[in-house]
């Protein structure tokens, strides 16, 4: 019996960590697509320059979105396992992907009446390997160049802040 409980104790915590947090980061992706919602009409892209440069600029400014997230004992736990064989370790990329997100909604939100973000760029770094009981935890900013057009001209694609 009581070998028993030294194997189901811990398989116990580990399924329970694994249903917690499938939990939260199904939670925490439906707050990203809510908050998606309200910020897609803000593009966001890669290129250095205004798609078109004859139109005055009202203002402009660096933004920037930062965040740090923590790996879930279960995401760990697969992952240890996966080094043993190889491969993409699949129970991390959720992980990023939601730091990604979570970086360019806070940058977008940074400047909400921005009418084009330019220049984005990533930035990733690993706070806390998690060695020994510390948790790993990674960091993800995102910045850019933020631009809001002159109101008398502002492009037809581009919704007017003021009628928010």
């Amino acid at each position: 019996m009581y070998y028993a409980l030294q194997i189901l104790i811990p398989l116990g915590l580990l399924m329970l960590g694994w249903g917690v947090g499938t939990l939260l980061e199904r939670a925490h992706y439906r707050r990203i697509h809510r908050r998606e919602d309200q910020h897609h009409h803000v593009p966001v892209t890669t290129e250095r320059q205004l798609w078109n440069p004859d139109l005055p600029i009202a203002e402009s400014r660096l933004v920037r979105g930062q965040v740090v997230v923590s790996v879930d004992y279960f995401k760990r736990f697969l992952a240890a396992l996966r080094t043993l064989f190889g491969g993409e370790i699949h129970s991390y990329s959720s992980l990023l992907d939601r730091g990604r997100r979570e970086a360019i909604l806070r940058m977008r939100e940074q400047f909400p009446h921005a009418d084009v973000i330019l220049n984005l760029r990533f930035e990733t770094s690993t706070i806390s390997a998690g060695g020994g009981r510390a948790m790993g935890t990674i960091e993800v900013l995102a910045y850019g160049t933020g631009v809001r057009y002159a109101q008398a001209l502002r492009p037809p694609a581009v919704p007017d802040p003021a009628a928010d």
